[in-house]
């Protein structure tokens, strides 16, 4: 067995009987932390930790990126979601991009999509928080302002990006300081991006002195969709051949939407919707609910056989079926039947691995394959990068919780000169074939692998749970979850334990490479596990014992009896949770 005993893990368990933050850094969960404290409910931490990220991991999450949110609302006993993805601009077609590229998505302006995240910021402190964007914007603010000292990781990334920041001056000026990558613990300024936040602060001071509240959120809005912000971005794109227009930004809002949902194991499992990924997880649960988990102990190699097994047939149908309804028929009640996961259940097989990525079922029939065709492949020797996006759950006095999986990296698009912002490059993550669910077209949303998570006990909120890591993302939350549920870890040794990632699919960002029957194992799960699982027919592979790779999971669970909430935070990364 590899499972951890709670002394095998490399921190605490973070316990409290009030409200606790759970971040991908440690000053994001401090400034969360700090609104608590100043009065502030899940929803307005939550958006002061979501902005500090876009300050402090600005080389994986942006201010102008994407922000998926979901939410337990206390006075309401419902879970609801914000979409925080943005569309494609007006003119962007797959034809464009078969005719002048090749049917690729180059890096650069023309994989922007209308940045989401300050739509979702504001929504989410308009319709649930109670304070100001001011008040919740001043850590973000002052970080980026006054500097911060860099972490290992975060400069390490930008080390390993740092091509890639060479190719654009404005990138290169703030990410690149003196010619080179910041070392770690230099103090890291980014003097634009806090002149952009003071600038959307300074024009909901003016509205709310007026207007109130509401106007005063309205006026934040209106500063980045409508105003200097979105001139500058704009004419920044029309003088580079970029596709984004006044009208794609002026007409652009987030909704709330209902989640995703399945049960498992007394825990009613909550997701964003079919735009995401996170449905992933929750089909990959129906299936595993016909197994006798415990039988198999925590990662032999039997267990992680059916997990991986699993994983494909779901990532299969993700490829196949996901992507944004306003535009896709998703057979959404069909992909989370109970039925439908009987049925591709019975294509696990204990003795065998499928080599590749297996067929899409067709959950409309309650059949268990249709007649697809996999992807060529493209695989190259090494399996893909999986670092960015980060992840920040709160949960407040009164019993709300708030989760948000805010992302979009720095170093594959460029930085608009004066404004400090990278605009959202989630367009990484369509297709330009329009056979595809998750393809091109105008006004559509690119499926995101961001997904946060919550888990309910008889209505009650039970866990929050979320994680980085592109297409690792479900299954890093699965095994975390499993861990607790199935194999009664606390949230800290469940978050700590090794890990093993599928790669038996194409992966979600361009260029989408797929690597058929591809199983990273990290290395503290013994070689002869490995090898039984090669017996089978999985291509194995290996990472160090601990790494980024296989994710950085949050996790905050409240117990059921005593009310006190548990954190535990990732030691792979720079997540930290604090709370009392």
């Amino acid at each position: 067995m590899s499972a951890l005993t709670p002394t095998d893990a490399h921190r605490p368990v973070i316990r409290g009987t009030r409200h606790m933050v759970v971040a991908g850094h440690y000053l994001a969960a401090h400034a969360g932390f700090a609104v608590l404290e100043a009065g502030g409910n899940a929803i307005d931490a939550g958006v002061a930790a979501g902005l500090v990220e876009g300050v402090v991991e600005s080389d994986q999450v942006n201010i102008a990126g994407v922000a998926p949110i979901i939410l337990y609302l206390a006075d309401r006993r419902e879970v609801v979601t914000i979409s925080g993805v943005g569309t494609w601009p007006r003119a962007a077609t797959c034809e464009l991009f078969q005719s002048q590229h090749g049917g690729t998505i180059p890096k650069g302006l023309l994989r922007t999509v209308v940045p989401a995240a300050p739509a979702a910021w504001v929504l989410a402190l308009e319709r649930f928080g109670s304070m100001s964007f001011g008040e919740v914007a001043s850590a973000a603010i002052r970080l980026a302002r006054d500097g911060f000292a860099i972490d290992t990781y975060t400069a390490a990334q930008i080390r390993l990006h740092a091509d890639d920041y060479r190719r654009w001056p404005s990138n290169a000026e703030i990410y690149l300081p003196d010619g080179e990558p910041p070392q770690p613990g230099q103090l890291f300024v980014q003097s634009d991006l806090a002149r952009t936040l003071q600038y959307m602060v300074d024009e909901e001071t003016a509205a709310a002195s007026a207007h109130g509240r509401s106007a005063g959120l309205q006026a934040v809005h209106d500063a980045f969709y409508r105003g200097d912000i979105a001139q500058t971005i704009v004419r920044y794109h029309r003088d580079n051949g970029g596709l984004l227009r006044e009208q794609d930004l002026a007409q652009f809002s987030v909704d709330i939407e209902p989640p995703a949902r399945t049960h498992f194991q007394g825990l009613d499992i909550y997701t964003c919707g079919f735009w995401c990924q996170g449905p992933v997880l929750l089909q990959a649960l129906n299936m595993l609910a016909g197994f006798d988990l415990q039988q198999f102990e925590h990662n032999t190699h039997a267990y992680i056989h059916v997990l991986a097994e699993a994983l494909k047939l779901a990532f299969a149908d993700r490829h196949h079926y996901y992507g944004d309804p306003r535009f896709v028929d998703v057979p959404m009640e069909g992909l989370l039947s109970k039925d439908y996961a009987a049925q591709r259940r019975l294509l696990i097989q204990m003795d065998r691995a499928w080599p590749e990525m297996p067929p899409a079922g067709d959950p409309r029939l309650g059949k268990a394959t249709a007649a697809t065709t996999n992807p060529a492949s493209t695989a190259t020797n090494s399996p893909p990068m999986s670092r960015d996006t980060t992840y920040v759950c709160v949960w407040d006095s009164a019993g709300n919780v708030f989760a948000v999986s805010p992302s979009d990296t720095s170093s594959e698009t460029v930085v608009i000169p004066g404004t400090g912002l990278c605009p959202s490059a989630r367009g990484t993550q369509s297709w330009a074939d329009p056979n595809v669910a998750a393809s091109i077209a105008p006004g559509k949303r690119p499926r995101l692998t961001p997904n946060p998570a919550l888990a309910l006990r008889d209505g009650r909120p039970h866990l929050a749970f979320g994680t980085p890591g592109g297409d690792t993302q479900p299954q890093s939350m699965l095994q975390a979850l499993l861990n607790m549920v199935v194999f009664g870890m606390d949230p800290q040794s469940a978050v700590e334990s090794p890990r093993f990632i599928s790669w038996s699919f194409p992966n979600s960002r361009e260029p989408h490479s797929y690597h058929p029957g591809l199983l990273m194992l990290e290395s503290r799960i013994a070689r002869e596990i490995g090898d039984a699982l090669a017996a089978l027919g999985h291509r194995v592979k290996w990472w160090p014992p601990r790494t980024g790779e296989a994710g950085g999971v949050c996790v905050i669970r409240r117990d059921a009896d005593s009310g006190i909430l548990h954190a535990g935070a990732d030691h792979r990364r720079a997540g930290y949770a604090v709370g009392w």
